[in-house]
């Protein structure tokens, strides 16, 4: 566990269990108190299910399905808030034939095409900060999880869709919509491994 959003998944899933009365769980000493009638290998089995581990860190490796997929998860929704930027962005430049005013000589040719990487960037922790306020974490927290989220995971994405997007374009700035499914796939697959690391080595994800 990294945070409070964290602590709250683990105890939402101790609560399901039939028995349980109550469930109280410290993300930073990485301990479960709770109260009821209960069987631990059920609860054990509903914190893994959850997405987390009991015990000591295993010794990485590369074949953990269940870590696949929790990863996976957690570059779906990043994947969507860096695209709402991104592509928003890149669209913009279209409609406005920015492209055709600035071309690679322009002062403001690459300024530009950081543009779209921070605004991907933007929205992508506004996202993660809706997400983590759902599990009942208050907004400042929330604010503080995702801003302290994997800036790099989000970068590997942002910066494969651009070059992606400026391979269609020619390297001219704007939006080829025949891109679109190529960029989301490549921003998908080229964080995901980087994702399943950090998450089965250090235990870093929050959702």
């Amino acid at each position: 566990m990294t945070c409070g959003g964290c602590a709250s998944n683990i105890e939402r899933a101790l609560l399901a269990l039939d028995g349980i009365e109550s469930a109280t769980v410290d993300h930073v000493a990485g301990t479960a108190e709770v109260e009821g009638d209960f069987c631990k290998m059920k609860m054990t089995a509903a914190v893994v299910e959850a997405g987390y581990q009991v015990g000591e860190p295993e010794s990485f490796n590369w074949g953990d399905k269940a870590v696949w997929r929790q990863s996976a998860s957690n570059t779906k929704w990043c994947l969507i808030g860096c695209s709402i930027g991104e592509f928003g962005t890149l669209a913009a430049y279209s409609y406005y034939n920015i492209g055709e005013k600035i071309g690679f000589d322009h002062a403001y040719y690459y300024p530009m095409l950081l543009l779209p990487l921070i605004n991907g960037l933007i929205t992508s922790v506004l996202l993660e900060t809706g997400i983590l306020m759902k599990s009942q974490m208050d907004i400042s927290n929330a604010f503080k999880t995702a801003m302290g989220m994997s800036f790099i995971g989000m970068l590997m994405m942002e910066i494969a869709m651009e070059i992606t997007d400026l391979l269609f374009t020619g390297g001219k700035l704007g939006m080829n919509y025949y891109a679109i499914p190529l960029m989301l796939l490549v921003g998908f697959l080229t964080p995901w491994p980087y994702n399943y690391w950090r998450l089965k080595k250090h235990g870093k994800a929050c959702h």
